[in-house]
């Protein structure tokens, strides 16, 4: 496998000059991803909104990058307020209870004050 750039067409992409994701052989890095809803074209309100958006994005991007969510074996969590590990933790929880990659959670400022959650992973494919 050759290095592959992963979009999302989300406008920050462009203007920062990133990838929503990059596959090298078995590797692959998902840039930090926030609740966006990008069909939408708006941001929710709610943390537990917003994480399940950035874990979509995030399935969307591995699986255009040929690899699955069972693939991650690090996830960063990084919320805006120490109380949101109660709503955000059942939500990854949902997406990685059986894949259980090596995580941790951060309390931050965030770019835009209407984002609580932002979410990063490194998946590498299983033999």
């Amino acid at each position: 496998m050759t290095r592959k750039l992963v979009s999302t067409g989300s406008p920050f992409e462009k203007v920062a000059g990133y990838s929503r994701a990059v596959a090298d052989g078995d590797w692959c890095w998902v840039s930090g991803t926030t609740g966006y809803d990008y069909a939408a074209m708006q941001m929710p309100d709610s943390v537990e909104d917003q994480t399940r958006n950035a874990m979509e994005t995030i399935r969307k991007a591995l699986a255009e990058a040929g690899f699955d969510l069972a693939d991650v074996v690090r996830a960063t969590y990084y919320v805006t307020e120490a109380g949101m590990m109660d709503t955000v933790f059942p939500v990854v929880g949902s997406y990685f209870a059986d894949i259980r990659p090596a995580a941790t959670m951060i309390v931050c400022g965030l770019v835009k004050p209407e984002m609580k959650v932002e979410i990063e992973v490194t998946a590498k494919k299983r033999a």
